[in-house]
């Protein structure tokens, strides 16, 4: 492999406050996956800085966010997606070096889907309604007219994953700004590049200052300072079980709404009657997309017997094919993981998977170079109780496991402490609208892998998380309902 390494010239790489850039006492190296070499030092945001941010989100609530019509936040959004679209190749070449995912990935995904996401929720922006609800009257002496209407939740703290941190970035602002909210945006620390250049479009569409700041820093400080500030009325959250379990406890405290999608273990259920080479290339997608580091990576894949070893060959066929390398190369198919310490995390779950006694197919280790790479990697034979069916691995494990009738696809599917997605290849209409009623899961997508878009609304079950994010489910997550009674 060869790889351009070095640290990078003309990044942003400061605090986004109150409509200003500045720079933060302290910085955080920012690395390159595919190299193991800095790419930038990023400004590392405070408590103080944290402060900032959110009594400047307060204040433009208050003042000129807080009176700006739907129509214009429509329209700003607008504007806002426009020079998302614009400046797409670099926002895809800034995820390309930040994540170390192969550049057309974030071309053909992620930087779309984020011009859409804001697309969509400009739309949604002058259409926020209430409803009139008729009732008995005032104590059966005076009639009364009631209604309701839906108002911003107020200063929403967004807490972005790295794995793609623009999407899920456009994800929490869309909804949270369509509805009037303002935005203090913590990203990651290993992958902030892209939202940080985000900031300065936010600023180039004529945001007022406040509505959205964006202030990196390590989660111990300026992500746990978000979440306690008591200036805050709402965390959204994506990432682990773990965090995820930190942040409701600390939002309890203040009585702060919360949206949690904290990760899942999808199964692919590829039942008897599916079309096996159809389904083999969604599995595949599923399993290798961005190096697996997907909160929905289809990871358990449940095999009739009937197609069982056509669907382990080809797999590991698949997985000896992807190409690991500079998310530059036009060769390049699979990426770096992210850091050197998930890269140990999931070499450490694939010797688990052999320990456990499941059988490797292809795949399982490292190459010998630069950077934090993983061969990608198939398991067969493995049983759903072991420690790699049942956790959220975060890299390109997959692991295949076989049934015989419908009943026994549903009671494997359902046996995980995760929700969020779930996958099912069949031709069979009923058995689809049958498989997708009794599996426990956000979404469930038949005949095809990662069916999003921003009109689904998105999210999960069980430890998968809480609420739901995208379409009209979006808009209700970031108001508040209240209802006007008047006595007549």
């Amino acid at each position: 492999m060869t790889i351009t390494a070095g640290p990078e010239s003309g990044l942003t790489t400061g605090l986004f406050i109150d409509g200003a850039w500045s720079h933060a006492q302290d910085t955080f190296a920012d690395l390159n996956p595919a190299t193991g070499e800095l790419l930038a030092e990023v400004s590392s945001g405070s408590a103080a800085d944290i402060d900032r941010a959110v009594v400047a989100a307060r204040a433009a609530l208050e003042g000129a966010w807080g009176a700006t019509p739907g129509v214009a936040r429509g329209a700003l959004l607008h504007r806002l997606a426009d020079l998302v679209e614009r400046d797409a190749a670099e926002l895809a070449r800034l995820e390309a070096l930040d994540v170390g995912k192969p550049v057309g990935q974030p071309g053909m995904l992620d930087i779309p889907n984020a011009v859409a996401t804001f697309r969509h929720f400009a739309g949604w922006a002058d259409k926020i309604q209430g409803a009139t609800i008729p009732t008995a009257g005032y104590l059966g002496m005076a009639p009364t007219h009631s209604y309701t209407v839906r108002e911003p939740v107020g200063v929403i703290g967004a807490i972005v994953p790295w794995n793609t941190p623009l999407m899920i970035a456009a994800w929490k602002l869309g909804p949270a700004l369509a509805a009037g909210n303002t935005v203090v945006v913590k990203p990651p620390e290993d992958a902030p590049l892209s939202i940080l250049h985000l900031g300065t479009l936010i600023a180039e569409a004529g945001f007022p200052a406040g509505v959205v700041n964006i202030v990196p820093g390590l989660g111990e400080t300026a992500g746990a300072a978000l979440v306690a500030h008591p200036g805050v009325d709402k965390v959204s959250f994506t990432g682990s079980p773990e965090v995820g379990r930190l942040i409701q406890k600390a939002a309890a405290d203040t009585f702060k709404r919360v949206t949690l999608e904290l990760g899942g273990k999808t199964p692919q259920i590829v039942c008897e009657d599916a079309n096996v080479e159809q389904a083999i290339q969604g599995i595949a997608m599923g399993l290798f997309f961005n190096q697996g580091e997907v909160c929905a990576a289809g990871t358990r894949i449940l095999v009739h017997r009937s197609h069982y070893d056509t669907v382990v060959n080809a797999l590991a066929q698949a997985a000896d094919a992807q190409v690991l390398g500079d998310p530059f190369a036009e060769t390049t198919t699979m990426g770096a993981l992210i850091n050197a310490e998930q890269q140990c995390r999931v070499l450490a779950y694939i010797e688990k998977g052999k320990a456990e006694g499941a059988r490797l197919v292809a795949g399982g280790g490292s190459p010998d170079e630069p950077g934090f790479f993983v061969r990608p990697t198939i398991f067969a034979d493995v049983d759903n109780g072991s420690t790699i069916a049942q956790e959220e691995i975060f890299g390109p494990v997959g692991a295949v496991i076989p049934f015989d009738t419908v009943e026994e696809a549903i009671a494997i599917a359902n046996d995980t402490d995760y929700g969020l997605a779930a996958t099912i290849w069949t031709q069979n209409v009923s058995l689809a609208h049958t498989l997708a009623s009794k599996v426990r899961a956000g979404a469930v997508w038949v005949n095809g892998w990662a069916a999003i878009d921003p009109a689904l609304p998105w999210g999960g079950m069980k430890a998968s998380g809480i609420g739901r994010e995208l379409g009209w489910a979006g808009i209700v997550a970031n108001t508040e309902e209240k209802v006007v009674t008047i006595v007549l």
